[in-house]
């Protein structure tokens, strides 16, 4: 296999995966549709194996080409970081710092810390990725990360900003309408709101939480927005951190001495950006605007 295979190739093979197609994908790099097509050609001889197979809908992979898929995202990683690393050389607070956190807290949360943070330094792009996924700091899929659990890695600054506290609740005229629950068997007499899919997270919060199972969720999704969004249209019960709740008047706690439990949030990055000036303030900015946001909802 030839060696000298340049990342360009990889990633229109990326796009590949991403469109389905060759036009989508050549939209998405702004090249032109015979340069992807080359692009593929290219890595298919270099490997000796078809990487899609071609059909009326679009470019399916094959099973090379999601064995090649995670490598080739890890090159796209480290490029980003290579880019993001040499936008802001200089004593300037300048350049680019990749952020990511859950959903909720990119939604809810943090878009008051970053307006504040702009206003503060115009020149700094801050990139935003709003994923449940636990980001990769060592493979700087991004640079600063806010994360619900303690950090394991070695090589990363963590900062323990505190608990935030996640409880149930439900708009008013739905509970004038059904009733307020008094006690945990009340709920299965309610339209409760929840997960689909069961994760290691989960799985952990239901064992503090044995109440909180799939199969007592008449409304299903993995989109803690898309939940947060029923619960305030008063489509029925769900979890919701107490803090983003505080601030809708038509939202009300249900049962929170039984159904409740708390969060240990995190800010963090690796150890090799300390010395950064841009990430140093990001990671300050998102510490305390996270700081200010439980000590209000405790308040």
């Amino acid at each position: 296999m030839a060696s000298n295979l340049n990342w360009e190739l990889y990633r229109t093979f990326l796009a590949v995966l991403t469109e389905g197609s060759l036009s989508g994908a050549a939209r998405a790099l702004g090249i032109t549709q015979p340069t992807a097509g080359r692009h593929v050609a290219a890595l298919e001889a270099a490997f000796g194996q078809p990487l899609f197979t071609r059909s009326p809908a679009g470019f399916l992979p094959t099973e090379a080409a999601r064995m090649l898929r995670g490598y080739a995202e890890s090159m796209r990683s480290t490029a980003a970081a290579l880019e993001r690393a040499a936008s802001g050389q200089g004593n300037a607070m300048r350049g680019v710092v990749r952020v990511s956190a859950s959903e909720v807290v990119s939604v809810e949360v943090l878009p008051p810390v970053l307006a504040q943070l702009g206003r503060a330094h115009p020149e700094l792009v801050v990139e935003l990725v709003p994923s449940n996924r636990v980001q990769d700091l060592l493979q700087r899929e991004v640079d600063i990360a806010v994360r619900m659990t303690q950090p394991q890695q070695e090589m990363l600054i963590a900062r323990r900003i505190g608990e935030i506290e996640v409880g149930m609740h439900a708009r008013d005229d739905y509970l004038a309408e059904r009733g307020t629950p008094k006690t945990l068997a009340d709920l299965a007499q309610h339209t409760l709101i929840g997960f689909d899919t069961v994760t290691p997270f989960l799985r952990e919060a239901m064992r503090k939480l044995p109440y909180l199972k799939r199969e007592a969720f008449a409304l299903r999704t993995d989109s803690d927005v898309a939940q947060l969004a029923m619960i305030r249209a008063g489509c029925g019960i769900g979890m919701c951190q107490a803090g983003v709740a505080r601030r809708d008047a038509r939202l009300r706690r249900v049962l929170p001495r039984l159904c409740a439990f708390k969060l240990q949030t995190w800010v963090t990055m690796h150890e090799d950006l300390r010395g950064n000036r841009r990430c140093k303030a990001v990671f300050d900015a998102l510490a305390g605007g996270l700081e200010a946001y439980i000590a209000s909802a405790r308040g």
